[in-house]
């Protein structure tokens, strides 16, 4: 029995995707629920699986191809076996199912009917003769290095560009850009031009975070299963200073304000696939080990693409963490229509005052990006200041004051 594999819904408001990877090919055999390929869509990755035992008998879509929800993406034949005998992607390249005009390499030689993702690519996307090129790898098939002298070759010959010192041009690869990398592009334009942006400074002596997660570390770890970092210490210290200064926890609706009475925490992490905001729900109902699991979590799914879209919606506050790649200051950018984002930042030992005594300390600085419509810079300073007492005595943060 022929199954068709359609694209499945892709949230609300999401109605295109693309495909970011394929795990079969055809004549592959493949077992319910098995990975057959990858889409990607402006907000998260989303898995394909075979609804049954059986071989994939038809692709009708390759690598970045633009898909919509219900488009029909492959065939297979349930209960049955992978096929042994080489087969031709043509179809593939020429289906008309989707309704895309796909171009395909011109003239295309016996030595290279079987080109590999890279090189085709490459080839079909500059519209490159590929009889004129000169094979270099196995059988005389055409490398990605063949394909991007070819390249180079028709640049230099159809345009006057700068040379390397040897003489020869530097070849350059164009890639289309993810449909998160877009998404990303897309909202933070959008809030460089709609909110009125500013950022205020602080630092925070990070002694007292850093004794206790010395003292306590290994008992933390042994008890929770989860080691003790400093993000725990961020969040409990933001969502004190959020019910401080609700504004800042706040959104702007047309002419209104939308006051939030709860507290779901947006962790900014990198993936292979880009920035993405996965969201801690309920943060001011978890201690300290409950904020650390979540965030690990996260942070794992992130990794792996397995965030979903509930992961990533509707956070009311963001933290962003650019300490980890040795940032020692920045602006954070403010993800809407939140009003608010706290950026961490490396921590450095540097010469302090302290009691009219020169003291070395590891300090950080703190930078809160905020939306100067809905929030004032007396409250923008207020609650940083509020977040660097609470950090630099901890005790508070136990006792609520």
């Amino acid at each position: 029995m022929s199954i068709e594999i359609k694209v499945p819904a892709l949230g609300e408001s999401v109605s295109e995707a693309s495909i970011a990877k394929l795990h079969k090919k055809v004549g592959d055999a493949v077992k319910a629920d098995e990975l057959i390929l990858e889409l990607e869509t402006d907000k998260v990755t989303l898995e394909v699986n075979a609804p049954a035992n059986g071989a994939i008998t038809e692709l009708k879509v390759k690598e970045g191809d633009s898909v919509k929800v219900g488009d029909l993406i492959a065939l297979m034949q349930a209960g049955a076996q992978a096929s042994t005998q080489p087969i031709s992607h043509s179809n593939t390249q020429n289906s008309p199912s989707l309704g895309h005009n796909i171009p395909t390499p011109q003239n295309i030689s016996a030595n290279n009917t079987f080109l590999s993702p890279a090189p085709k690519k490459i080839i079909t996307e500059n519209n490159l003769d590929a009889n004129k090129i000169n094979g270099t790898g196995k059988d005389g098939r055409i490398t990605k290095g063949d394909a991007l002298d070819a390249l180079s070759n028709k640049a230099s010959s159809s345009a006057d560009l700068p040379s390397t010192s040897g003489g020869s041009l530097k070849p350059t690869e164009r890639v289309k850009m993810s449909k998160l990398r877009q998404k990303i592009a897309e909202r933070l334009k959008e809030s460089q031009n709609t909110a009125a942006i500013l950022t205020t400074f602080n630092e925070v002596d990070m002694s007292a975070i850093m004794a206790i997660r010395g003292d306590y570390k290994e008992i933390f770890e042994k008890k929770h299963g989860v080691k003790l970092g400093f993000m725990s210490f961020f969040v409990k210290a933001c969502i004190i200073a959020l019910k401080e200064i609700p504004a800042v926890n706040a959104e702007i609706d047309g002419t209104d304000i939308i006051y939030k009475n709860f507290y779901d925490i947006g962790v900014a992490v990198g993936s292979p696939q880009g920035l993405v905001v996965p969201v801690l729900r309920d943060a001011d109902k978890l201690n300290l080990a409950q904020i650390e699991k979540g965030i690990a979590e996260l942070g794992t799914k992130a990794r792996d693409g397995k965030l979903t879209l509930p992961d990533l919606a509707g956070a009311t506050f963001t933290i962003s963490n650019g300490g980890v790649y040795g940032s020692l200051m920045s602006t954070p950018i403010i993800n809407p229509p939140q009003s608010g984002i706290l950026g961490m930042h490396k921590i450095q030992d540097r010469p302090m005052v302290v009691n009219g005594e020169i003291k070395i300390r590891p300090m950080m600085y703190l930078a809160l990006s905020y939306d100067h419509r809905i929030i004032d810079g007396k409250e923008a300073v207020t609650f940083l200041v509020r977040i660097k007492e609470l950090l630099e005595d901890p005790r508070r943060i136990v006792m609520d004051i």
